[in-house]
C-alpha cells in the first residue's frame, strides 16, 4: 500500500556509497527530496541524476538535502559513481529494505510504457549509459518530500519507468523552508 501524506516517512538508518551512514525518514531536522531509481544503467535514472545534479546547489541553499537509492548492489552503484560523482549521498539497496519500507512498485509494463513514450528521455540517458541501459529492472521510481519533522510531505509514485516528481513542486517545498521562519518572525 503506498505511503501518503502525512503520514511518518518510514526510519532506517543505510550507508552510502562512500560508507557513510544515512538516516532516511524520522525527525532529522532537513527537509529531504528522497528519490528511488532503478539501477545504475537505467536511463532514465541517469538523466534524472543528471537534471539533481544540475539543481543540487539552488536547492542546498534553500536547505533541502537529496537522497537518492538505486535497487542495485554496492558494487555496481560504487561502479558508477566513480564515473559519475555526485554532490548529495547515493544508496545501494540490493535487498529492498528501504524499497519495502516505502512501497516502491515494480511494473514490467511501467518500464516498457516509458521507452515507447519518453524517446527523447531514453536517447539522452543512453547516451549517458549505452545500450546496456535497456537490460534493467521492473522498479517504477517514487519521490518523496519529507520534512523536519518526518513527515510525508508528497509521496509520488511514477506512473513510468522514467516519471519523476516535477522540479516545480520541489522547488516549492524547498523554497517553503527559506520563506516559513520570516513568516514566524513576522
Amino acid at each position: 500500500m503506498r505511503l501518503r501524506a502525512p503520514n511518518s516517512a518510514p526510519r532506517l538508518i543505510l550507508t552510502d556509497v562512500n560508507d557513510q551512514p544515512i538516516t532516511l525518514g524520522g525527525a532529522r531536522g532537513k527537509r529531504t527530496l528522497l528519490c528511488f531509481f532503478r539501477d545504475p544503467t537505467c536511463p532514465f535514472c541517469n538523466f534524472r541524476i543528471y537534471q539533481l545534479t544540475a539543481r543540487h546547489a539552488q536547492l542546498a541553499s534553500h536547505g533541502l538535502e537529496i537522497i537518492a537509492l538505486f535497487s542495485a548492489t554496492q558494487a555496481d552503484v560504487k561502479r558508477f559513481v566513480s564515473r559519475n560523482p555526485r554532490p548529495f549521498p547515493i544508496i545501494a539497496d540490493p535487498m529492498s529494505e528501504a524499497y519495502d519500507a516505502y512501497h516502491i512498485e515494480h511494473s514490467r509494463w511501467a518500464k516498457i510504457k516509458a521507452i515507447v513514450t519518453r524517446i527523447p528521455t531514453l536517447l539522452r540517458g543512453l547516451r549517458m549509459v549505452g545500450l546496456a541501459g535497456l537490460n534493467t529492472n521492473n522498479v517504477v521510481p517514487a519521490d518523496f518530500l519529507v520534512d523536519e519533522d518526518g513527515k510525508i510531505i508528497e509521496a509520488y509514485y511514477g506512473r513510468d519507468a522514467g516519471d519523476h516528481i516535477p522540479f516545480e513542486r520541489v522547488e516549492l517545498f524547498a523554497a517553503r523552508a527559506t520563506l516559513e521562519p520570516r513568516r514566524a518572525a513576522a
